[in-house]
């Protein structure tokens, strides 16, 4: 399959594509057209001759034709899905709810734009009115990674789109082709020629080319804090509005009151989904000591027993391959350093296949807090389990990070859950929930893990600009 741009309503391939390859064992999944920041330009250029008549058109008439698009993304959900998981190495069942996740975003936005928008504010004086109103702020530019590169980029264009701005998407030459797909699905809806625009090239220069274009004013990106602070610092040139996702550290708690089957559970899913290549995924278990030996050795019981293998074998493995060379080798550094400063592994050191890009669980206790996997981003199957004496010992070290984007808390103490909602530092906590992401709810962080939220009425606004009207009829 070759993956194609969209400019201006127009499927081309430029002249230089690259190879897209499966990581489950190196083949070609098919080609991506390799473009630079001419192509960007172009794209930008049509979502700004776009912008006025797609702003103005009836948000029912945007809402059916979101609707329309996320009927098509169900119908396509089987070949959507495939591609997606050779591509991003992806479980076949976890990529099939992937694109379904991307087509509820924008059933959801489609109808979240047909309520009310703006306030009417109560007045002071006789014979004035004041009121607020929301318009669509403008183009769009929509960076996105490869880990969820579907949801994700659903997640930004369903409430960009729902809100009349128009975008140029670029996402990762990682796992391009099922959003390529995901795109179409929205050109064959019915959306306008410039409403919305697809790039692939370089992402420094595109997304350079895209920042300094006189149109762009909001710039939507998911990926490293380290990257997303350079693209706030280009952000600031022309004072382009940044609404970022960025890094997580998400600390795992549980106290000694937890129902420690569930939080076993929990913790499972909540580390290994997507092979541990998730913002929001466990990086580490924060656990009383009371049952910290316990939870720590069933854990790895578990971690043991799952299965590790190629996403699209049936029957289907529990854990595929991580997207890349770069990722086993840096997942495996991290590992590496912490067991040459004094942690002890739990879990069994076991083969795993030799043609494909895969890393075998890893569960480590005794890790000091100096070691990298006890302060960064792991973005793999692997973590440590740490211990502490109170609440009090758990709050500072769930919150030893600036990395505030998700965490997790297990207890059956409905006091004890509210007080650390209001303690841990983070703009997502599941309690006694390891999957909390939904369409309806707002996603994003605290701290450097972002600014803006995504998802709900949160993620519409986000796209709109307030304007105040004072009225003397």
């Amino acid at each position: 399959m070759t993956g194609t741009m969209l400019i201006d309503g127009t499927w081309h391939t430029p002249d230089h594509h690259l190879d897209v390859t499966d990581p489950a064992d190196g083949s070609v999944v098919g080609r991506v057209g390799w473009g630079d920041a001419t192509d960007a330009r172009r794209a930008a250029d049509a979502a700004a001759a776009a912008f006025d008549a797609w702003a103005d058109t009836p948000p029912r008439v945007r809402a059916d034709l979101l609707l329309r698009a996320a009927e098509l993304i169900g119908e396509r959900q089987s070949s959507i899905g495939e591609l997606l998981a050779r591509e991003a190495g992806k479980r076949l069942p976890e990529a099939l709810a992937e694109v379904s996740f991307s087509a509820e975003y924008f059933r959801w936005f489609a109808e979240q734009v047909r309520r009310p928008q703006g306030e009417l504010l109560t007045s002071e004086q006789p014979g004035r009115r004041q009121l607020t109103l929301r318009r669509p702020t403008g183009v769009v530019a929509s960076l996105t990674p490869w880990n969820f590169p579907c949801s994700i980029q659903a997640r930004k264009l369903a409430p960009a789109l729902a809100a009349g701005c128009t975008v140029v998407a670029r996402v990762s030459e990682k796992a391009p082709l099922a959003v390529t797909e995901l795109i179409r699905a929205l050109t064959d809806a019915g959306l306008p020629a410039g409403v919305v625009n697809l790039v692939h090239g370089p992402a420094a220069e595109l997304t350079d080319a895209l920042l300094d274009h006189r149109a762009v004013r909001v710039v939507t990106f998911t990926g490293s804090t380290g990257v997303g602070g350079r693209i706030m610092a280009g952000a600031a040139r022309r004072i382009v509005r940044p609404l970022l996702e960025l890094g997580g550290n998400a600390a795992f708690v549980v106290f000694d009151d937890a129902d420690l089957d569930a939080a076993v559970e929990g913790a499972v899913l909540a580390k290994t989904r997507n092979t541990g290549q998730s913002c929001v995924a466990a990086n580490r278990f924060l656990v009383h000591e009371r049952v910290h030996d316990e939870f720590a050795g069933r854990l790895a019981e578990r971690l043991d027993a799952l299965s590790i293998g190629n996403g699209l074998d049936d029957p289907c493995p529990d854990l595929g391959p991580v997207i890349d060379s770069d990722r086993v080798d840096a997942v495996t550094a991290l590992v590496d350093e912490a067991l040459a400063a004094g942690a002890r592994r739990l879990t069994d050191e076991r083969a795993v296949p030799w043609h494909g890009h895969y890393l075998p669980p890893t569960l480590l206790v005794d890790v000091p807090d100096h070691a990298r996997i006890a302060r960064e981003e792991v973005f793999g199957p692997a973590a440590a389990v740490f211990r502490f004496r109170d609440e009090d010992e758990a709050v500072a070290r769930a919150n030893a990070t600036e990395l505030g984007l998700a965490g997790y808390v297990y207890s059956r103490d409905p006091a004890r859950v509210w007080r650390m909602a209001d303690r841990m530092q983070v703009g997502i906590l599941g309690a006694n929930d390891p999957l909390p992401s939904v369409a309806f709810a707002p996603m994003g962080g605290v701290k450097q893990a972002g600014l803006g939220r995504e998802g709900s009425a949160e993620g519409l606004a986000e796209f709109t600009d307030q304007r105040y009207l004072a009225w003397r009829p």
